[in-house]
């Protein structure tokens, strides 16, 4: 039997994770990296992690670990990268299995082997220069070597390029498994093939969402960006030049014109609107302000995570855990377990702490609150 990864965030899972789980538990055991408390895009979780790992476990997978946060708030790249090196060092992951628009893994690879050349770099830096933003610079470039531009326009494509780069840049053994990601992101009525988007801003998942992952989620707290934004805008208006400058993701120009924006507007969306143009996009802007919040210098995201947490397993997952333990060379910690001291378990602390300011709730939920009240173990499908 191979033991499949997957990289992910089930924010929050849906049908068309399940989807993916179900083709994963063909192939054999499945082992999902998910993203914790604050997820690639900038933002919190909608569910936190321990509530999210448990509805996927409910829903097939056999073990949940985390993706360590300096992992999980980097570019698609850093994201993709950090994501297979942990899987590789699990040394019991055969394959990785992640979705794509076009489902053209011949393509996605002939594209992330170009992506890796010294000609794409020359072509990058002169797309660059020109003024066009990163993400349509990189498309020129690739088209300008002949390869397929259309590639890079779409989310998960885009990801599934970076998942195959990562493979390519380690020499991994993961071998890659490609599957189709049908459906429009923008539409609200496809059951079958959900938008988590569309998702997160409504409350009506019954349709969208496995039932198993319904009772698993149905006495959890919600969590928002903007039930916690007044927290966030303290935090930026105290923070010093300095600070600002130690941020990752920014030249010097684009950590002054955020310093200044925060220190002109009202909101955090005022504040992106100032700052946002063709070459800054969005996501970028939100990552940077969520480390800022988060208390995240450049020099700490690009630090190798000492360790992963273990969130939820069954059975399975037991064996594969111990399995891990045994031949892997990446320390692995249970939920709750007190982590070596340094700064990536303070980081970890303050952040489990911060993310109760986002609930949406009557009130802000207290320091460690996700720990406290995680689910408890839910029987799995088999």
């Amino acid at each position: 039997m191979k033991n499949i990864g997957v990289i992910c965030e089930y924010n929050p899972f849906h049908n068309g994770h399940a989807k993916q789980l179900s083709f994963m538990k063909t192939q054999g055991a499945a082992i999902c990296l998910m993203s914790g408390n604050y997820v690639q895009r900038g933002e919190p979780a909608i569910l936190d992690k321990y509530t999210r790992a448990a509805a996927a476990v409910a829903c097939g997978a056999d073990l949940v670990l985390e993706l360590p946060l300096t992992y999980a708030l980097r570019s698609a790249e850093g994201f993709a990268a950090g994501g297979v090196e942990i899987l590789d060092k699990l040394g019991c992951v055969d394959a990785l299995c992640f979705g794509s628009e076009s489902g053209r893994e011949d393509e996605l690879m002939q594209t992330a082997r170009l992506l890796l050349t010294e000609q794409f770099s020359v072509k990058l830096r002169s797309e660059l220069a020109s003024g066009v933003s990163f993400p349509r610079a990189r498309q020129n470039a690739v088209e300008d070597l002949g390869g397929s531009g259309e590639l890079l326009e779409n989310p998960n494509d885009i990801l599934a390029v970076e998942y195959c780069k990562a493979i390519l840049q380690r020499e991994s053994r993961l071998v890659p498994l490609v599957i189709a990601r049908e459906g429009s992101y923008l539409d609200s009525t496809d059951a079958e093939n959900p938008s988590a988007s569309v998702l997160r801003q409504t409350e009506q998942w019954e349709l969208f969402v496995p039932a198993q992952a319904l009772r698993v989620y149905e006495s959890a707290v919600r969590a928002a960006a903007p039930c916690g934004e007044r927290a966030w805008l303290a935090r930026l208006r105290a923070m010093s030049e300095r600070e600002f400058s130690l941020l990752p993701f920014s030249s010097e120009g684009l950590w002054r014109k955020l310093m200044h924006a925060c220190r002109e507007q009202a909101t955090l969306e005022e504040i992106i609107d100032a700052t946002k143009s063709k070459r800054y996009t969005r996501t970028r802007l939100q990552r940077m302000l969520l480390c800022a919040f988060l208390g995240i210098t450049k020099d700490l995201l690009e630090q190798e995570a000492p360790y992963v947490r273990a969130l939820a397993l069954n059975e399975t997952g037991q064996k594969l855990l111990k399995r891990a333990r045994e031949t892997g060379c990446v320390p692995i910690l249970n939920a709750g377990e007190r982590a070596p001291e340094g700064d990536y378990a303070e980081l970890e602390r303050r952040a489990s702490d911060l993310y109760g300011l986002f609930a949406d709730a009557d009130q802000p939920l207290p320091p460690n609150a996700e720990l406290s009240a995680r689910a408890v173990p839910v029987k799995s499908k088999t």
